[in-house]
């Protein structure tokens, strides 16, 4: 019997382990030293909350499901009708193939085709790696069609130290910048985070705050990456990086969610805001011909 999530293609490298997903070609576990870093799901169920999944051509929401792009108006379907907003992208529910692969090393390979509300051609790539550092994601994305298309990508991992809840979690983020959103899950806005409760550029317990936000203007290190680091209560965690791509991170603590509720915290890497297709912030404009990349990944510690 064919599993919800479709082969499971496991990596493995010394003590680390992961497994993709032929649906969706989404993360469904990843574990290093022993410990789970992922709050995945079984193998015999769906991916649930957008569990480890692969977001694009765009990540987060699109208001009402409708945008202009180079003089043409979309509609793409609602699939978060309640809240009348199209999420999260096309893909995660689509059959990927396996383009190459090795013990430690994966690529999935989609083709988007055009469709009603996104009239491109796609080429995806994803290659899942394992090496000393950790997990690597790099997903690249070519514009196979004749028009010049909107794009942007994202993940969407929740992370775990081993804690029941993330409450005793101490968590720092790099965001000097969040974008406040209404009861759509759409931004209105952006301030400072100085100040506010959602100031976790120097280790901070979570404590009780409730985090659903997207943050941007990240700090990075002198490589150039930007760097959310997970620590359990004894010193174990985890580190989650993000190049220069991904300007944008979301963090979600899960709390109206009753599979999640606080046990792990989604951290997102996104190429552009939630509601970028209808707003234009950081989209991407991929000519015919030309491809997008983009890396993030996990280090244990």
């Amino acid at each position: 019997m064919t599993a919800p999530s479709g082969e499971q293609i496991e990596l493995a490298l010394d003590d680390q382990s992961a497994v993709v997903t032929e649906v969706g070609a989404g993360l469904r576990t990843y574990s290093a030293r022993g410990r789970e870093l992922l709050d995945g799901y079984p193998a015999d169920e769906m991916s649930r909350s957008g569990r480890g999944q692969v977001l694009l051509p765009w990540p987060n929401r699109v208001q009402d499901g409708s945008y202009e792009f180079e003089g043409r108006r979309h509609q793409l379907p609602l699939n978060q009708p309640d809240e009348r907003n199209a999420i999260h992208g096309l893909v995660r529910w689509a059959r990927w193939s396996v383009g190459e692969r090795e013990p430690n090393r994966v690529v999935m390979e989609h083709l988007l085709s055009p469709q009603p509300g996104y009239p491109f051609s796609l080429e995806v790539g994803i290659e899942y790696l394992l090496s000393e550092e950790g997990l690597r994601v790099r997903t690249t994305a070519t514009n196979d069609g004749p028009e010049t298309c909107p794009y942007g990508a994202g993940a969407h991992p929740y992370l775990t130290v081993g804690t029941a809840t993330v409450d005793s979690t101490a968590l720092r983020a790099p965001g000097r910048t969040v974008l406040r959103s209404d009861e759509r899950g759409i931004p209105i806005g952006r301030e400072s985070v100085e100040d506010t409760g959602f100031d976790f550029r120097q280790p901070t317990p979570i404590g009780e705050t409730e985090l659903d936000n997207c943050f941007t203007d990240l700090e990075r290190d002198e490589d150039g990456m930007a760097r959310v680091e997970l620590r359990d209560p004894d010193g174990g965690g985890l580190t989650l990086w993000v190049d220069e791509s991904y300007p944008y991170l979301m963090l979600f603590t899960g709390d109206p969610l009753p599979d999640v509720d606080r046990r792990s915290l989604a951290v997102e890497p996104m190429t552009c805001p939630p509601n970028a297709f209808r707003t234009g912030e950081a989209l991407i404009s991929l000519e015919p011909g030309t491809s997008f990349t983009s890396t993030w990944g996990i280090r244990p510690s």
